[in-house]
């Protein structure tokens, strides 16, 4: 491109024909390129021999233009390297994460755990007498517990011994019993209440509980005495006389009945709650009135009541009534009846019968 130079175009006297001619072609080369007359000009091209005030704007010109460009450069560059840093720096931290995981995995393998060497004579005796100290120490403390089990067994033995012996003395009344059928004691049937029978115990005694299976009133009269093992009469009311084996001074009744924890039906509702006990003279006909109980199952399975016999009198026979009983709709149990006194002496038939047992 031709610079335009003032002057040239107005054919000053002072320019030379050349220039004008020269400055009107460049003209029309300049109207050629930008015919529309644009915003961007073309630069002018610096003259050795422009006036100094022309090429300072061109000078700055052409600088801003440079660093534009440099700074456009600078900027693609700095992104794109931007872009390759935030890339190397997660492909760095993916390699150095697999790099650890391969050291973690690796590291047991490639570094086991070293061998101790053997113990020198010193240590392995040192080691000896360290271990038979606690082997003593473990034998001082097995020798410690067998003993606090010896003792405790010893204790739990005695227990279970005293529990026995209380066991037995609360079934032992200490008192002569004359309502024994081994000591000549029966049961006089005539005055007796009738045994509870059932159509179907033949057949089903098995099925039931054993007190469906009849047993005859003579079982009150044995010391045996177990869930079943009873006189069952119908209802809840009823009597049995018993014979002693001679004229007897009654002081206790005693009557026993298993608990309920020990009865087949899971209860006692079959054994006598309230009765009374008369002395029978020896023409049957008179009858002494010698107390009322009550039998309490939840109590005791043996219970002994004082009977009111004062002034003392000797009785052949005594007579157990049965007034109610613990509920049962159909018929009453009594396993055993005890009578205790004093007999008395009735020359040598007494003495064939035996004394007091």
């Amino acid at each position: 491109l031709t610079p335009v130079i003032p002057g040239a175009e107005r054919g000053e006297a002072g320019g030379s024909p050349e220039i004008g001619t020269r400055s009107g072609g460049a003209c029309l080369q300049e109207n050629r390129l930008n015919p529309g007359g644009g915003a961007h000009p073309t630069l002018p091209e610096p003259q050795a021999h422009s006036h100094p005030c022309l090429s300072l704007p061109w000078v700055l010109s052409v600088l801003l233009s440079l660093a534009g460009d440099v700074l456009v450069s600078m900027y693609r560059e700095v992104c794109s390297i931007r872009f390759l840093f935030t890339a190397v720096s997660l492909l760095s931290l993916f390699l150095a994460a697999i790099w650890l995981g391969l050291l973690y995995l690796v590291s047991p393998l490639e570094n086991p755990t070293p061998r101790r060497p053997p113990p020198t004579s010193s240590e392995y005796h040192e080691r000896v007498r360290s271990q038979g100290q606690q082997l003593q120490q473990l034998q001082a403390e097995l020798d410690k517990l067998h003993k606090e089990v010896s003792t405790v067994r010893a204790a739990n033995s005695e227990r279970v011994a005293k529990l026995v012996f209380q066991r037995l003395n609360e079934d032992f009344v200490r008192k002569p019993d004359y309502a024994l059928s081994s000591v000549g004691a029966s049961i006089d049937l005539q005055k007796t209440s009738h045994d509870y029978a059932d159509r179907n115990t033949a057949y089903f005694w098995n099925r039931f509980s054993f007190w469906n299976y009849a047993r005859p009133p003579t079982v009150i009269l044995e010391p045996h005495v177990f869930p079943g093992n009873c006189w069952a009469f119908e209802g809840d009311q009823g009597q049995v006389v018993i014979q002693l084996p001679g004229r007897v001074q009654l002081s206790d009744i005693t009557l026993q009945h298993p608990p309920p924890s020990v009865e087949h039906t899971g209860g006692a509702n079959s054994a006598p709650r309230d009765f009374a006990v008369f002395g029978l003279q020896v023409d049957d006909e008179t009858e002494v009135f010698l107390g009322k109980f009550t039998f309490d199952v939840e109590k005791s399975e043996i219970q002994t009541f004082h009977l009111q016999n004062d002034p003392p009198a000797a009785f052949p026979k005594v007579k157990i009534q049965i007034l109610s009983n613990w509920g049962h709709p159909r018929f009453t149990c009594l396993y055993r009846v005890r009578a205790h006194g004093v007999r008395t002496s009735e020359g040598a038939e007494d003495s064939a019968t035996g004394g007091p047992h």
